[in-house]
């Protein structure tokens, strides 16, 4: 029923779902009538269902379910446009929220736009449209237990980090706290990450799929599993990088192009998060021409105006020393 009512919606509002509150009735033409297939095998059964009473009661019960669903759809629709979420929009990406009893959506709606969790209508509707699971998961038995979670076991410190933790991952209002949030805080708690309210994003990620391929990829290339999760450690973020994407380019640049050993990462996994088109190769370039070469830190961390000046000013320091090696060399006097 999902799935026909998707249908429906998809192919003949399409075209009207910016202008809800002109709607006055919306008809489901397009539902199909429910039906029964008798048993060809069995006289009476076929002479009971031809019956004049058994054909109006199916008709009046199909009449019945479809104006039922249709007034609750019809009322989802008016109120979640009152907020300024598009539903048409939203029921495309997560069509359970067709199935979900209006009172349920508003009893969400109203705990996380009022004290003491108080959303602005503006971040709900942003939290909405990156996680349309908050309208359809149990607030008693899954949201609150997510909001608990947070607060009691994580360590956030306050509603207002809270609301920031949120509105930076609102898919942490998606997960499990039994089998996904919980399991990913003890792993980060077990390689040393101990202030996880400060890390809130990572426990959406799934242990087995996206944290332990990242520190596994690392010891291939030939570093210890302490000093991988040291990394880890010292720069949480760096679970959020691609493999593909992320660590293989910047390392097939850093040990190729650059000629550096790749145990400088070891204390600067930050390098990762620089542009490697932006950052790094720009960077390098300049140091190159100049023949000058700086520790990873340097030569990324500093603004481009900083970098300029440092650079020029080791350029000329170079270059000083260069002078003074060749004034110091002995002359070497013709012999007659």
């Amino acid at each position: 029923m999902q799935q026909e009512a998707l249908s429906f919606f998809s192919s003949s509002f399409l075209s009207l779902h910016r202008s809800f509150p002109t709607l006055s009735r919306i008809r489901f033409h397009q539902f199909p009538a429910l039906s029964f297939k008798p048993n060809t095998s069995s006289s009476s059964s076929s002479s009971l269902f031809k019956s004049p009473d058994f054909t109006n009661f199916t008709s009046t019960s199909t009449t019945t379910t479809t104006e039922t669903l249709e007034s609750s759809i019809h009322e989802k629709l008016i109120y979640l446009d009152s907020l300024g979420i598009d539903f048409l929009t939203l029921i495309n990406r997560h069509p359970p929220l067709l199935s979900t009893a209006l009172s349920a959506v508003k009893s969400v709606v109203d705990y996380m736009t009022t004290p003491p969790i108080n959303f602005t209508l503006q971040d709900f509707r942003r939290l909405v449209s990156m996680c349309p699971e908050l309208l359809t998961s149990p607030l008693n038995s899954h949201t609150i237990p997510v909001i608990t979670f947070l607060l009691r076991e994580v360590g956030v410190d306050s509603i207002f980090d809270l609301r920031q933790a949120l509105r930076r991952r609102p898919r942490l209002l998606a997960c499990s706290v039994d089998h996904q949030l919980r399991p990913t805080l003890y792993f980060l708690q077990r390689i040393g990450i101990l202030d996880p309210h400060k890390h809130t994003y990572l426990l959406s990620c799934s242990v087995e799929q996206k944290l332990v391929p990242r520190i596994d990829y690392f010891e291939k290339l030939g570093f210890s599993r302490r000093s991988a999760a040291a990394m880890f450690r010292r720069f949480p973020q760096l679970f959020n990088y691609s493999i593909a994407e992320n660590y293989e380019p910047k390392l097939n640049y850093l040990m190729v192009e650059m000629g550096r050993d790749v145990r400088e990462i070891l204390e600067f996994p930050q390098y990762f998060s620089f542009s490697l088109e932006n950052r790094i190769k720009p960077r390098h370039q300049a140091c190159a021409a100049k023949g000058v070469r700086f520790p990873l830190p340097v030569m990324l961390k500093t603004n481009e105006a900083g970098f300029r000046d440092t650079l020029e000013v080791h350029f000329f320091v170079l270059n000083d020393s260069e002078e003074l090696i060749r004034m110091k060399k002995p002359v070497s006097l013709p012999t007659f």
